[in-house]
This record gives structure tokens, C-alpha cells and sequence, in this order.
């Protein structure tokens, strides 16, 4: 009988692809937008290329999370400690939501301005202060609480990598889906997250 030893290829590929969109945009936003003013014409194309990576990130993770509930998984990993185990299991799925947080709350917000339009090439007027719409405090507040979380999850995984050496991250690349019975990993998990 074979087990399951890596993530479903499409996951690999969406997971890389999207850690690369969600640190671009949350670098876009954090880094450069924040230091355009609205009446700048650059605030533009700034918001523009924001949207359209924010749209696209919740399009692919949404497309990542059926895929993860429908496919079979590699066993869970443990750390030989409970308490870090929980909070690996915790902060994977809050990274899920943080991740729909940020993006729901940015496509409110671009809606409630009036500059949703822009990703679809029209050209509204900026407003002079995005933080009088509610939806601004969330996609703030959740932006930081993802990159707190990324923060989290690249050091549980030096933490697996240069200490445990237990080769967690060849799950998370391409190769062999399934490997014998027997060769030391535990039975496959179910195919729910």
C-alpha cells in the first residue's frame, strides 16, 4: 500500500505562487503605496497593480483551498512537541484566514471608494483619505496580523529545516506523490484541512 509524501502538485505551485503575490502585495501596500500621496498619478497605477494582485491572490487561494479539502495529504508533521504542534496546526489555518481577511476587506474598501474600477482599466477619482471607510482599520489591522503570520511560518519552517533536519520542506515541492508502505511515514491523512 502507498502513502501519500508530498502536497498535490497544484498546491505546491499555488502555495510558492502565492507566497510570492502576498509578499509583493503586502510589500506594495506596507512599503510604496503608503508613501504616495492620493493626488499623486502614480497612487494610480499603484492601486491599480495592488487590486489586481489582491483579486488575483483571493481567486488562487480560493482555488487552493478546494483543491487542499479534495486532495489526499501527506501525514501531519509533528515537532515532538505538543505545544509547538497545536500552534502549527492553529496558525496554518489562521494564515487562511488572514489571507481571505486582508483580500475581502481590500475589495470592500475598493468598492466602497468608488476605485474598483480601476483594475478594469476606468479611471475614478482617487479619495483624499481611504481611512474614513470601515473596511480601511480591517485590511490594515489583517495585514499585519498575515505578515506576523508568514513571519511564523518561514521560521517553523527553519525550524524544521536547519533543527529537526526532518526534510519537511520536499512535501512542499514537486516530485513522487506516493512512496511505499513501510518507509517510515506514518499512514496518509484524510483529505480534509
Amino acid at each position: 500500500m502507498a502513502q501519500v509524501s508530498r502536497y498535490h502538485a497544484l498546491i505546491v505551485i499555488l502555495h510558492w505562487f502565492l507566497a510570492f503575490l502576498i509578499v509583493t502585495a503586502l510589500a506594495l501596500g506596507a512599503l510604496v503605496m503608503v508613501k504616495i500621496p492620493n493626488s499623486d498619478p502614480m497612487k494610480i497605477e499603484a492601486l491599480r497593480t495592488h487590486m489586481t494582485g489582491g483579486i488575483s491572490i483571493l481567486s488562487l487561494m480560493l482555488v487552493r483551498l478546494i483543491v487542499r479539502t479534495r486532495s489526499a495529504r501527506p501525514p501531519d508533521a509533528t515537532t515532538g512537541n505538543l505545544w509547538l504542534n497545536q500552534l502549527a496546526w492553529l496558525s496554518h489555518r489562521a494564515l487562511y484566514v488572514a489571507v481571505f481577511a486582508v483580500g475581502i476587506a481590500g475589495l470592500t474598501m475598493a468598492i466602497e471608494s468608488g476605485v474598483l474600477g480601476l483594475v478594469f482599466g476606468d479611471s475614478p477619482p482617487v479619495p483624499d483619505d481611504f481611512w474614513v471607510y470601515p473596511a480601511r482599520a480591517v485590511h490594515y489591522v489583517m495585514s499585519r496580523v498575515l505578515m506576523a503570520l508568514i513571519a511564523l511560518h518561514v521560521t517553523g519552517a527553519l525550524y524544521h529545516t536547519l533543527v529537526l533536519r526532518d526534510g519537511l520542506l520536499r512535501r512542499m515541492w514537486l516530485g513522487r506523490l506516493l512512496v511505499k508502505a513501510g518507509a517510515g511515514d506514518a499512514a496518509p491523512a484524510p483529505a480534509s484541512s
